[in-house]
């Protein structure tokens, strides 16, 4: 039995899918998103010494208060110096990418960091400038040190040593143009010229930054995101170059104002869109799972018995390949409108003040409702929300879960099933 003849459009759909893969996975786009990925464990130590600091029981609150100052030095050191270390975690990855040592493209990205980072008045660190504010700052003046790096070394304006002289020691040497070119050049930007990177990054990225927090925007995004999975595309990887930093620094900012005891001024951070949005793996799978788990098709049943133990942690792929979702007509349009929905409801729920915003960093592979306890510092509201969140999956997918069935069931033990054509060849 042969499969039938792709047709033009799935073919033009699986060629722009490689494209759009090809320039996600581009050394550039992946070391900033591989970067922001890296530091995210200090949000999550971080927000953890917060909850510690000022716990959501008000009692236990009262009795930790005398210790608050001593537990939030942690949230300091991870919070308040984040654009530093993106700086450092990006450099490193990029440096690899690039061939170049990548000791040295950390030196050459740091030490560029912090020179842009200086009050020109006095000279000094502006603390402000290490922490959220100087996240998108510190993507680009890494990328610029070991780009430049990497331009040298290419066209052999670096210092070379003997064969004999120890690795470290060729290496740090072969920095020294480098970092001299760098380090002139930035000063000329900062200091001669007097042009705040950090300022004029705000001021080009604002569009985007306002339209992230946005319902209309965030709306936009998820159907973006969960668009690019149906049609075999990683959604997030494609988009979190771009996203992710704005994502990062609305966590930063908001931890800083829930340390202060103000209210949290971002809906949308880090955690918004992989708690809320997706609960148990992009569009809400889990809930299609839970449908499926006494399903009458035995490979229905069998995949999704498989996937669901994956799904309390947030995994789907099992589902999303083995059903299969991507590129199936009938299973797209609930997975897409899932994330929609998901991400309407929590969004106003938010913006109404009936359940907490994110405020702690966590994991993405932590399970829904817990999740949803932790991100936004222990809201028992956003937990209940959790679990409803699943029930609105699943009266979402419920009927093309049963069209799925019956077409299956329609197709017979030996036929070609066109419910479930992917980029491959799919017989039952």
């Amino acid at each position: 039995m042969t499969a039938p003849p792709t047709s033009p459009a799935a073919s033009a759909l699986r060629c722009c899918a490689e494209r759009v893969t090809a320039l996600a996975d581009s050394p550039i786009p992946a070391a900033i998103r591989a970067g922001v990925v890296a530091v995210v464990p200090l949000t999550i130590v971080g927000g953890l010494f917060m909850l510690l600091a000022h716990p959501p029981l008000p009692a236990l609150e009262r009795a930790i208060a005398p210790w608050a100052p001593l537990l939030e030095i942690p949230v300091t050191a991870t919070f308040g110096v984040l654009a530093l270390f993106v700086t450092l975690a990006v450099a490193h990855d990029l440096g690899r990418r690039r061939g170049q040592d990548r000791l040295s493209s950390v030196v050459l990205a740091g030490v560029s960091f912090l020179l842009v980072s200086l009050d020109p008045a006095s000279a000094s660190l502006r603390m402000e400038a290490l922490g959220s504010a100087g996240i998108l700052t510190a993507i680009l003046v890494a990328v610029i040190a070991v780009e430049v790096q990497a331009l040298m070394a290419r066209k052999g304006v670096v210092i070379r040593m003997p064969g004999e002289v120890p690795q470290i020691v060729a290496e740090s040497f072969a920095a020294l143009f480098p970092l001299a070119v760098l380090l002139t050049g930035f000063w000329l930007v900062r200091f001669v010229i007097g042009f705040d990177l950090t300022d004029g990054l705000r001021r080009l990225f604002q569009p985007l930054v306002f339209a992230l927090d946005t319902l209309p925007g965030i709306v936009v995004y998820a159907f973006l995101v969960t668009a690019l999975w149906s049609f075999g595309v990683n959604g997030d990887n494609a988009l979190d170059t771009v996203v992710a930093p704005v994502f990062l620094q609305y966590l930063a900012t908001n931890a800083e104002a829930w340390d202060a005891g103000l209210p949290a001024p971002h809906i949308t951070a880090l955690g918004f869109f992989t708690t809320f949005v997706n609960v148990g793996g992009t569009g809400a799978t889990i809930a299609l799972a839970l449908l499926l788990v006494n399903a009458r098709d035995p490979v229905a049943r069998k995949v999704a018995r498989l996937s669901l133990p994956a799904q309390l942690f947030q995994i789907n792929e099992p589902l999303f390949f083995g059903l299969p979702i991507v590129l199936n007509p009938l299973l797209m349009v609930p997975y897409v409108l899932n994330a929609v929905l998901l991400t309407t409801t929590s969004w106003l729920l938010m913006e109404w003040g009936l359940i907490g915003r994110p405020v702690v960093g966590i994991p993405w592979t932590t399970p829904p409702v817990i999740g949803h306890w932790l991100v936004t510092g222990g809201d028992w509201r956003a937990a209940v929300w959790g679990v409803i969140s699943i029930v609105l999956a699943m009266a979402v997918w419920w009927p093309f879960a049963r069209a799925y069935e019956r077409g299956r069931a329609l197709a017979g033990q030996e036929r070609y099933d066109p419910l479930a054509i992917n980029s491959q060849e799919r017989f039952r």
